[in-house]
């Protein structure tokens, strides 16, 4: 089946783009275009382009709910291949003003689902390397 259009981008609602993009470069790479202070694209390398735009009013996600303002998406980011590898991508995620959403079964789980600083879901997984 043909497509009927290609992919552009993920494009996420925020308070601050440019802030947000910066985040989003320090997790994943890459440099955000912030020419617009409402619409900021971040490309990362080898992965999607990120679009960051300006929501008045806005309300973050409430992680894990699902009756009222759910979380709507989330991003997941190979964090490496050994709990060590995730263990150091999580110290520095959480330096940079994420926060942890779920420690529960953290050993048993092949990922960790962190809240980035405006409060969107995202997670670091464990991906065997091969």
């Amino acid at each position: 089946m043909s497509a009927v259009a290609r992919f552009r981008s993920v494009v996420v609602d925020c308070p601050d783009p440019r802030e947000l993009a910066r985040f989003y470069a320090q997790v994943g790479g890459g440099t955000p275009e912030d020419d617009d202070p409402d619409w900021v694209v971040l490309r990362i390398p080898g992965g999607p382009r990120l679009a960051f735009q300006r929501s008045p009013g806005y309300s973050p996600p409430e992680w894990p709910r699902s009756d009222r303002n759910a979380q709507q998406f989330h991003l997941d980011f190979d964090g490496g291949s050994t709990w060590e590898e995730i263990d150091a991508a999580e110290e520095r995620v959480l330096a940079l003003g994420a926060r942890v959403l779920d420690k529960e079964d953290y050993e048993k789980k092949d990922f960790r689902v962190y809240a980035d600083p405006v409060g969107h879901p995202f997670c670091l997984c464990r991906i065997e390397h091969g």
